[in-house]
């Protein structure tokens, strides 16, 4: 009977349920995409570094993620670390951050050692650099902009030439040559890491260790890959958790203040029906009840919505922007669920309880 009644009062105002499903569906939907994005983009980025093949990475004092540093390191300190017991490959790499179209980090490289780390690349078209104003791209970042071999594309206000296509996942999605990266950064002869490939990955910690005792080197932040893969986490990451916090916050807000006011509203217009089911014996927890039953339907509606709507975005931004990673997960829709319905329930507690006061009397008398 009650359900009926519920689902009745819904119907009987179209407009103002839509509303309240609508703030819980935009609700669910900004939890989700976020997290998406954000969880996307880290474990994008923890899986290109792996991709590269290094063992060990040796960045300036202080460092901790990719394109932060700059270009501190001398090249020489490359000689340096080829010297050492176990390293057969010392990679120097320069990372450049740009922001314009899109935040993307920019490696300058030595071609030779840096395919020395693991795999060469796998060239689908193209082939490696032929002169100084060369670039290799990835094949997500070429199917995007629709670049072939043989175009030109704009990097840090100059002119490139397109000499081959790789397949992703070797760090990064455009590749220079490191003279070339030098000059126009104004980094001559500086690198901003030299990733370390050992004649066996197990020896990581005694080569971290050797890097360390090197005259002038101890402050280096010196790390083997697992070591480094393993701090790509939103615990180590600073205002990584804060940023999802305060979306999360400004969500729930949302879900709440329509809510409230789409319950209050509902009470107050229906303060007669309310004196007719307490005159009829109905007891505060029964209407208490009623109101909180709708809302939680509502919410109901409003989280299926709003799961579909961000399942539906995913894909849409996936077609549309390839080279993005988003973060999909059962775990995250299900926290998304729990949020919503609490916020939801928490803004029909006070309308709730108004309903419950109401005197059968007054509410009769009502008009």
């Amino acid at each position: 009977m009650m359900n009926r009644m519920i689902t009745a009062n819904l119907v009987h105002r179209p407009i103002r349920s839509l509303i309240s499903v609508s703030a819980i569906a935009l609700e669910v939907t900004m939890i989700l995409l976020i997290v998406a994005l954000f969880y996307g983009q880290l474990n994008g980025s923890k899986g290109s570094q792996e991709g590269i093949g290094a063992d060990v990475m040796v960045q300036p004092p202080g460092s901790l993620f990719v394109g932060v540093t700059g270009s501190p390191i001398p090249v020489k300190v490359g000689d340096i670390l080829r010297k050492l017991p176990h390293v057969n490959v010392a990679a120097p790499v320069i990372w450049t951050m740009i922001t314009s179209p899109s935040i993307e980090i920019i490696y300058g490289i030595d071609l030779a050692t840096y395919e020395g780390l693991g795999s060469p690349f796998q060239y689908i078209s193209g082939g490696p650099f032929q002169g100084p104003h060369d670039v290799i791209i990835d094949d997500y970042f070429a199917g995007m902009q629709r670049v072939k071999v043989g175009d030109s594309i704009t990097i840090l206000n100059h002119e490139f030439h397109v000499c081959g296509i790789v397949a992703h996942g070797k760090g990064a999605r455009k590749f220079l040559p490191l003279s070339t990266m030098q000059d126009l950064t104004g980094a001559e002869n500086h690198v901003s890491v030299f990733y370390l490939k050992l004649d066996d990955p197990r020896n990581a910690a005694e080569v971290v260790k050797e890097v360390s005792q090197v005259p002038g080197m101890q402050n280096y932040a010196v790390r083997s890959m697992t070591d480094y893969l393993s701090m790509m986490t939103p615990d180590h990451i600073p205002g990584f958790q804060t940023s999802i916090r305060v979306v999360i916050g400004i969500a729930v807000t949302i879900g709440f203040l329509v809510i409230f006011q789409s319950m209050y509203t509902a009470v107050a217009e229906r303060t007669r029906e309310i004196g007719v089911l307490k005159s009829l014996g109905a007891s505060k927890f029964y209407i208490v009840d009623a109101v909180l039953r709708e809302t939680a339907l509502l919410a109901i509606f409003g989280i299926i919505a709003g799961v579909l709507i961000s399942m539906a975005t995913r894909r849409i931004i996936l077609y549309e922007r390839p080279v993005l990673h988003l973060y999909w997960s059962g775990d995250w829709v299900i926290r998304a669920t729990v949020i919503a319905i609490i916020g939801a329930l928490g803004g029909a507690v006070y309308p709730a309880y108004k309903a419950a006061q109401k005197d059968p009397i007054d509410a009769l008398a009502y008009e």
